[in-house]
């Protein structure tokens, strides 16, 4: 037998290893072994017991994929959360979401709505804006992510909620908005949330059956969840209200657009609904009250609109636009404004609304597409003497001047530069640094009487700093009964009293009257407004 003499110091691993998988190999040949040395399962066998007897000498020691890291025991694992003093901030990996948005019994359980002055109004509530770390934001501070990407709120709030322990990073409070941010970082922002109020007009069911259900929405409601908009939407009432969940919308209404809308109890029903649109099966007819005499005869109109805003929800006539089609016909005149049949054959964002501003027969109450700040002819012929920026800035500074910037979809970071800081700061809103102290996210103690003046007026650098307790959250989303009627010292919409829009403003002439698909049809009443005795007051 060949003889292999080792001298000096042991060899390094990686020498032994190859040392004895030899020495298997030479060993296997002279006792007749069928396998060669060169083959692949003489190599892995020999492999496999290698590591079988190395595990037994070592104590069990794990497989090579499941080792842990060079230098790491199971004390030392890594941890989420913020770093200790001179170690790298660890970052967990996301969580698995589950496909679809559905909302649930926790979810209706955040508040609970009221009636006053014949409007909806929702309690003031604690909600979770949650989101994981942006591309764009990677490799930035929070604290330049919260002054360039959420203007609505001034820096110094943001430095009060990090105080305060409102803000999570990875789900650790966090105090450093310097914080350089990492993929895959999860923030969490704690806010006391106010909604504007809609109109209190019941919904009214058109049809329930195993398939659809189908409503006549009240204006001003949204369909789903957005914006400012959460409970006061139609989904939620219809979950809290009527239990009715799970349902996937068939098709969009604007907010203050009432009407036929249809929601399907599945998604195989809202798939088979939804070839019936894409193949333009779908028979949508509309009702609405114009300015002016109409023509009689009917008119069409095919002109391409273009998104001017998203986040506001402006468009315009454009030759960039999407190519879309909708014809009128006139139902009655009364010397000042006619009613209007309106059969859109596509459906682009606001294509009634924009077409018959357009023609010059804009609908009588609408917030947006009839007012001033499209120049004196109120964009007819899509005569308009403003660049798209100018007329943002002009359709806010007018609704704020009406104090009723409610009516616009806006979002509230876009408000001020727009605005080009015409919205008044609430007194000690940005000048003062807010004094808070930290709290407990699982607290108990809900009273919050103690911590705010007779008035609700913003807290001065002077005043006691405010022991703000948040309610226990089971989902991390709700609040206590007690909670939802007080204010919080940080928020700015529970400093100041907005008054409250009439029932009237919140309505628009616009109405779907009928959808008709291959195997439905339904249809709703016509609209007070719409008859022909209605007498505008």
């Amino acid at each position: 037998m060949r003889r292999v003499h080792l001298l000096g110091s042991p060899p390094p691993k990686h020498q032994r290893r190859s040392l004895l998988l030899f020495l298997g190999w030479e060993w296997e040949l002279r006792c007749g072994s069928l396998a060669a040395p060169s083959s692949l399962s003489a190599r892995n066998s020999m492999e496999q017991k290698l590591d079988a007897a190395a595990c037994s000498e070592q104590g069990a020691r794990p497989p090579p994929g499941k080792r842990r890291r060079l230098g790491t025991t199971r004390q030392e694992e890594k941890q989420p959360g913020l770093p200790e003093e001179g170690q790298k901030r660890y970052v967990p990996p996301p969580k698995k979401l589950k496909p679809g948005v559905s909302f649930n019994d926790a979810h209706f359980a955040e508040t609970s709505y009221y009636f006053e002055g014949g409007l909806r109004k929702v309690r003031p509530y604690y909600f979770d804006f949650q989101t994981y770390c942006k591309g764009r934001w990677v490799g930035k501070s929070l604290l330049h992510v919260f002054s360039t990407e959420f203007r609505s709120r001034p820096l110094e709030y943001y430095r009060a909620a990090a105080e305060a322990g409102l803000l999570r990073l990875n789900e650790q409070p966090l105090r450093d908005l310097g914080v350089i941010l990492k993929n895959n970082d999860f923030l969490r922002n704690t806010v006391h949330r106010h909604e504007p109020p809609v109109t209190a007009q019941a919904i009214e069911f058109l049809e329930e059956n195993d398939e659809v259900v189908v409503i006549d929405k009240p204006s001003s409601l949204p369909v789903h969840p957005c914006g400012r908009f959460r409970h006061n939407t139609v989904i939620f009432i219809l979950g809290k209200e009527h239990n009715l969940k799970e349902l996937h919308p068939v098709h969009r209404l604007d907010r203050l657009t009432s009407g036929v809308l249809m929601f399907a109890k599945s998604i195989e029903v809202s798939k088979r609904i939804d070839e019936q649109v894409r193949q333009r099966q779908l028979e949508k007819e509309y009702v609405c009250r114009v300015l002016g005499e109409f023509p009689e005869y009917e008119v069409t109109c095919e002109e391409p609109i273009l998104v001017v805003s998203y986040k506001v929800g402006v468009c315009r006539v454009d030759p960039k636009g999407k190519p879309c089609k909708t014809v009128f016909q006139r139902l009655s005149y009364n010397g000042k404004t006619s009613v209007v049949k309106c059969f859109p054959y596509t459906g682009r964002t606001h294509q009634i609304r924009v077409h018959l501003q357009f023609l010059g027969y804009p609908i009588v109450n609408d917030p947006i597409y009839n007012t001033s700040a499209w120049g004196p002819g109120r964009g007819k012929g899509g005569n308009i003497d403003k660049t798209d920026e100018e007329l943002l800035r002009a359709l806010v500074e007018e609704h704020l001047s009406k104090q009723n910037l409610g009516l616009l979809d806006i979002a509230e970071e876009d408000l001020k530069p727009l605005a080009r800081d015409k919205v008044h700061e609430t007194p000690g809103n940005c000048d003062k640094h807010l004094q808070v102290s930290p709290i407990s996210l699982n607290s108990e103690n809900t009273d919050l009487s103690k911590d705010k003046g007779e008035n609700g007026t913003a807290m001065s650098s002077q005043d006691p700093a405010p022991q703000v307790q948040l309610p226990k959250r089971d989902s991390g989303e709700t609040c206590s009964d007690k909670l939802r009627h007080e204010k919080d010292p940080l928020c700015e919409e529970c400093k100041i009293e907005m008054p409250d829009p009439s029932p009237k403003d919140l309505v628009m002439y616009l109405h779907a009257l009928r959808y008709k698909g291959a195997e439905f049809e339904y249809c709703s009443k016509m609209p007070t407004w719409a008859r022909d005795d209605w007498e505008e007051t």
